[in-house]
């Protein structure tokens, strides 16, 4: 009994945990989605039929797109327990398939769907902030002329904590939310008792009437309805830190009914009133209450902004892991929980992208025109992903997925298509930054694949190099010395360049290779691979999965343990260090070389990022010619 009631604990704990991280997005879509419906750039006249309809198609969207297709079937999709569209591309390219353009088709639809969420990344600040931060114009006209420079402030204050990590304000964040939750739930109530008869609006009939009555401008607004379910892929993305279970009844018990309640408040207050579509949200408070109600809006914006500034972070350790970006300087900012890191440069970057976006879009209803199509392309592309799960993983049969599927590709097109219609009143900017990280990405791999080719070419096999030194009469020194390479078969170039150039070598040598294999997480004992060629000679191949740190500290305490003595004072750390040459490629090849040169020289040293002590590594550096 007393092991129930402690499961039950964590588990009530890990609930309350998600709702602050998980469903701060989504949680903050009724300050700005209902309005665009009905006072944004395709707004739709606020009718009582118009309004049963939008309600309609909101009720529907949450249900069947966060409920049916997120909650009940894509988060079944974990790779080791890990969730998001770059763990699920890791999953799928596991398996081997009979067509050739799948794997490329795959890795590209991976790669261009997380990329796209840096786009959503900057603009979930901007437009929840300033959504937030609006309210006090509802109040008094006096706040209007602060409203934006307000913004930039907390948003200054948002972006200036990051480094010092979510681990003591991130305990605040799951009550905080909970407070937001039952404040706009009780607010929908309110509304709700005056004007029940939008209940009837979960009736689909009044979806069909709407387009029926609508049309082409009905399909359009399918482009703002779509603003109630941003966030949906965060359900998917932070699986690995909370677990399904706790996602999955936090929605149902807590995230649904309160946001169903508001929207449905928020449109019985229309009902009532057709001139509140200026702002429903704030309108369906007392006079009392706006002021009190601001602050907890603003909050619970910030608390969605820290989850998807986290969520950036994160997403860029995985890929960094990967392979598809350059090696970044990334500091963890909790001894406890390895998830929680920092990484100056990019935090940087978001906050100017974001205080550009606040001052370039003005109000939260222009930047609304901006949202959507980042997650609606990623959306899009993994429930394609999704086909491919259920038919080669999950092994349903091919009717029954595709039928299934192709009902939500289906959802995810109409969606997709009334945001693209959007692209020129700002969509195009989530667009243009996704495409410049996709290109970022697939440059740095290719430009990496590339280079280790043409280092692999000026190598020999350790078998063969071993039989050679052998035969040559060396000077051994004393101490132990370690070779980082890339190539986990060949032979360091610096070990040939120190054997050729000053015919040493130390009593005991140590090939390392570390290999980030395509999985979240490798168990420690799992992580060494020791092959012993000759007498002091060691190849080391150090197993990491994408979510784990990587350590040099940690390596060397596991070849102690397998009885490999190491003296970190009397040990050198050689590396290579390759100066690269353009080659004489023309048009994009030679754009890609170009970056390429120029994100290797700015690329974070291994030496730093692998925790080397600096007093104790050689370089050697060799000329490459891409």
């Amino acid at each position: 009994m007393q092991g129930n009631t402690k499961n039950g604990k964590y588990l009530a704990m890990l609930c309350l945990s998600a709702l602050g991280v998980v469903f701060g997005d989504i949680g903050t879509s009724p300050l700005y989605a209902l309005r665009e419906c009905f006072y944004g750039a395709h707004a739709i006249e606020p009718l009582k039929e118009n309004i049963m309809g939008v309600l309609s198609l909101i009720f529907w969207s949450l249900v069947l797109i966060i409920s049916v297709e997120y909650i009940s079937i894509i988060m079944r999709a974990d790779n080791d327990g890990e969730g998001g569209i770059l763990a699920l591309m890791s999953l799928i390219r596991r398996t081997k398939f009979k067509k050739s353009w799948i794997s490329p088709m795959i890795l590209a639809f991976g790669l261009f769907g997380s990329s796209l969420l840096y786009g959503d990344s900057i603009i979930t600040p901007a437009i929840s902030v300033l959504s937030a931060v609006e309210g006090l114009k509802v109040a008094t006209p006096f706040f209007e002329p602060f409203i934006i420079p307000l913004t930039i402030i907390i948003l200054i204050l948002l972006f200036s904590v990051q480094k010092r990590g979510t681990g003591g304000i991130g305990k605040i964040f799951g009550p905080v939310t909970f407070l937001w939750f039952f404040i706009i739930a009780l607010l929908g109530i309110d509304s709700v008792i005056d004007n029940p008869e939008v209940l009837e609006s979960v009736n689909p009939y009044h979806a069909v009437i709407f387009f029926f009555n609508n049309g082409f401008h009905g399909f359009i607004i399918l482009g703002s309805v779509f603003l109630v379910v941003t966030g949906g892929e965060a359900l998917y993305a932070d699986m690995g830190h909370f677990g399904r279970k706790p996602i999955k009844i936090t929605w149902f018990a807590m995230v649904l009914p309160s946001l169903m309640l508001n929207y449905f408040g928020q449109g019985a207050l229309l009902l009532r009133s057709p001139e509140a579509a200026s702002n429903p949200f704030y309108l369906l408070a007392p006079e009392w209450a706006l002021y009190p109600l601001v602050v907890i809006a603003t909050l619970a914006a910030v608390i969605a902004s820290q989850a998807v500034i986290s969520g950036a972070f994160s997403l860029t350790f995985q890929a960094l892991q990967l392979g598809y970006l350059p090696r970044m300087r990334i500091q963890h900012t909790s001894e406890e929980e390895r998830g929680q890191i920092y990484i100056p440069q990019l935090n940087i970057l978001m906050f100017f992208a974001t205080i550009a976006l606040v001052l370039g879009f003005k109000n939260s209803s222009n930047l609304a025109a901006a949202y959507g199509i980042a997650v609606t392309t990623t959306m899009l592309m993994t429930t394609i992903l999704l086909l491919i799960t259920t038919i080669k993983l999950w092994k349903w049969n091919k009717f029954l997925a595709v039928f299934i599927v192709f009902f939500f590709i289906i959802l995810d097109l109409a969606f997709w298509g009334a945001n693209m219609l959007k692209i020129f009143q700002g969509g195009w900017v989530p667009l243009i930054i996704g495409l410049m990280i996709y290109f970022l990405m697939t440059t740095w791999n290719k430009g990496r694949k590339k280079l280790l080719e043409k280092i692999k070419q000026q190598t020999t096999s350790l078998e063969n190099f071993v039989t050679e030194i052998l035969s040559i009469r060396l000077i051994a020194i004393p101490g132990t010395a370690i070779y980082m390479s890339s190539n986990k078969n060949g032979t360091p170039p610096p070990l040939i360049q120190n054997i050729k150039h000053n015919r040493l070598l130390h009593k005991q040598i140590i090939i390392l290779t570390i290999v980030i294999q395509k999985v979240p997480h490798i168990k420690p004992e799992n992580r060494l691979q020791i092959e012993q060629p000759t007498v002091g000679f060691y190849r080391v191949i150090a197993n990491y999965g994408y979510m784990d740190i990587t350590n040099i500290q940690t390596i060397i305490d596991l070849l102690k343990r397998n009885k490999i003595e190491l003296d970190l004072n009397k040990t050198t750390f050689f590396l290579g260090r390759e100066t690269l040459l353009p080659g004489n490629q023309k048009g994009l090849k030679k754009l890609r070389n170009k970056l390429f040169i120029i994100l290797s020289n700015n690329a974070q040293r291994a030496t730093v990022f692998f925790n080397i002590p600096p007093q104790r590594v050689f370089e050697v550096g060799t000329q490459v010619e891409l």
